[in-house]
């Protein structure tokens, strides 16, 4: 399976989580413990762009305001789901795989590393938001795999930067999800 295959199917589950999340949900916790459901939508909803524009090794300037300042829009659902495919059409072509790219910011990056954390953001996201909103999610074990490859070529530098918590420790029998959101700081049995 491709790189962009994957992110295709990360993608889609990520969608289909968003499609289930009811508004009175918006105000839930999420694994990922300083956001919300609806700051968790808002912080896809931010970076898309960026993601987006990094596939076709564009800069984007930055931000005029910083994540948190930044509200939900009403039409949250429409406009995550437009964000979602326009990423993963970018994504779609094997030059976005070749080279180095920006993500956000002046620093080059090789673009199957961006890649790959977009289909890590994507994966670990749409848990995230299944387990604060109740919803079953299911990907499949070659995804998770490579998902994890990619989390471990970043782990320790998202450590230091905050983006990952401290590993959380879980049998190497564990299922390649619950080793993957182990690698992330994320405990495989948060619910809310």
């Amino acid at each position: 399976m491709s790189e962009a295959q994957h992110l295709n199917r990360a993608a889609s589950a990520l969608a289909g989580i968003v499609e289930g999340i009811a508004p009175d949900q918006l105000a839930a916790p999420t694994p990922c413990t300083e956001y919300a459901v609806r700051d968790l939508l808002n912080h896809l909803l931010f970076w898309g762009p960026s993601l987006e524009a990094a596939a076709r090794k564009e800069a984007v300037p930055p931000p005029a305001a910083a994540e948190s300042d930044v509200t939900l829009p009403d039409d949250w659902k429409h406009d995550l789901a437009q964000q979602l495919d326009r990423t993963t059409r970018a994504w779609s072509t094997p030059d976005a795989w070749t080279g180095t790219t920006h993500m956000g910011g002046p620093t080059e990056m090789p673009s199957p590393l961006v890649g790959g954390m977009v289909v890590l953001e994507y994966a670990v996201h749409a848990w995230d938001l299944a387990r604060a909103t109740g919803q079953p999610l299911h990907l499949d074990e070659n995804l998770l795999e490579f998902a994890r490859g990619e989390a471990a070529k970043t782990a320790e530098q998202g450590r230091a930067m905050g983006v990952f918590a401290a590993e959380v420790p879980v049998p190497n029998t564990a299922p390649p999800l619950h080793r993957l959101l182990a690698l992330t700081g994320r405990n495989p049995t948060w619910t809310p």
